[in-house]
Formats: C-alpha cells, sequence, structure tokens
C-alpha cells in the first residue's frame, strides 16, 4: 500500500513546540507515531512531503531520521522550506538509515509505481515576493523536471501503474488556480500529486481534485489528524 503524510515537524530536542500553532498539535508527535503504527505494515510505502524536522544541521536531524526509520513501512522524503538540515544526496544516502530513500532532483520505481517530487516554492502572486523568491522558484521548476526525468529513465521497461509527485507546497496560486508546477505536473502526465505545508487558517487554500488530469490531494499533518492517508492509485 502507498501512504502519504507530511508536515511532521519531529523534535527530538523538545525545544519546538507546535502547540504554539494551535490546540490540535498539543502532543502530535506521538499522534503521527501512534497513527502510523496501527496503519502502515513493513511491506508500505509512506510518502512524506517535507518539514520532516525542526534540526537545523543533519548531525542534530539524524537523530530525528533514526526515529522516522524505526517506523514501520518504506519512506520517500522530499525536503521542505523548514529541513535546514537537508545536505547533499550524498551525504543524506550515507546515513546508513535502513528504509528512508530521499528524493533530490531525483526519482523512484516502487514496483509498479513511479515517484517523483521537489520542494517547490511559493507561488509568484504571493506578497512579498520578490527577486530571491523568483531566482528559488525557477530552480524549484527545474529541480522538478530533473527528478521526473530521473523517473521516467527508470520506469523503462518496467510496466507502471501510476505516477506520482511529492510536493511540499501547494501547485496552486492563492487564488487556487494551478500554477506553474502544476503545468510540469500535467505535461508530464502525473496521475497523482499529494502536497503539504498548509496549516491551520491556511487550509482555506487548499485544492484537492482532479485538475488537468492530475489528482490533487493535501497530507500536511495537521490537516489529516496526524494520521498517514491511503493513496489509492
Amino acid at each position: 500500500m502507498i501512504w502519504a503524510i507530511g508536515d511532521l515537524h519531529l523534535d527530538h530536542k523538545k525545544e519546538k513546540p507546535m502547540s504554539v500553532f494551535g490546540k490540535a498539535w498539543e502532543d502530535h508527535e506521538n499522534k503521527i507515531f501512534d497513527a502510523w503504527n496501527r496503519r502502515v505494515k513493513a511491506d508500505d510505502h509512506v510518502l512524506v512531503v517535507g518539514d520532516i524536522s525542526w534540526a537545523l544541521k543533519l548531525e542534530e536531524g539524524v537523530e530525528d531520521l533514526k526515529r522516522l526509520d524505526d517506523l514501520p513501512g518504506r519512506k520517500i522524503l522530499i525536503k521542505g522550506n523548514h529541513d535546514y538540515w537537508w545536505s547533499s544526496l550524498n551525504k543524506l544516502n550515507q546515513l546508513g538509515l535502513r528504509s528512508i530513500d530521499f528524493l533530490h532532483n531525483t526519482g523512484i520505481v516502487l514496483d509498479d509505481i513511479a515517484v517523483c517530487g521537489s520542494r517547490g516554492w511559493t507561488d509568484i502572486d504571493s506578497n512579498g515576493f520578490d527577486e530571491k523568491d523568483e531566482k528559488i522558484y525557477k530552480r524549484e521548476l527545474n529541480r522538478l523536471q530533473l527528478s521526473i526525468d530521473d523517473m521516467n529513465a527508470k520506469c523503462e521497461g518496467k510496466d507502471i501503474r501510476a505516477r506520482i509527485a511529492m510536493l511540499h507546497y501547494p501547485p496552486f496560486s492563492s487564488k487556487g488556480e494551478p500554477n506553474d508546477f502544476a503545468d510540469i505536473l500535467r505535461d508530464a502526465k502525473i496521475d497523482y500529486c499529494v502536497y503539504g505545508h498548509l496549516h491551520s487558517y491556511g487550509h482555506k487554500f487548499i485544492v484537492e481534485g482532479d485538475y488537468g488530469g492530475v489528482e490533487y490531494r493535501c497530507v500536511s499533518s495537521d490537516y489529516v489528524n496526524f494520521t498517514p492517508q491511503e493513496i489509492e492509485v
């Protein structure tokens, strides 16, 4: 089975209590771990769409990654805007984690499901969007395309049932309109896209359903009651 969830905001140091963002976040780590252990089996796959740990450096983030590694299932991770610990793919792969794969300009094939992904960025119509944002935005578009290309290369000769994209930021404007990221997914004939990032009052900007042939679903942890969601493809 394929599951998805985002915005775990793990903090083994207990220095960043998420309860400051609302009552729903109280004891959120245990909520996530309990639901994960109830739902996910050892041979399942879990797509984690960024904002994984509050750690600032890789050596600090390892402790949270190890806790994630100990949970059931194979995990596929992409970077979120708060994942400052995220390093080069070589350094991430050298951590020796047994059940975690990192997507960084890369794609992966899980049995008959192909997966690509990137962080994305805030939409160009967002308040305060500046030249720095534009540079990151364009870079993330390129990274998404590189991931799709790598995924497709790994699909050659395989019978692929579905293609899934993982994004941290929603690929929509604040008006709910598909943006450049959504255009790339449409052109690549992606079947399903999961994203996160939106919390509390931000839930009003969530867009789900079929757009351009791509089925979109938000899986930010507080939106899905801190529970991994089954992705039926």
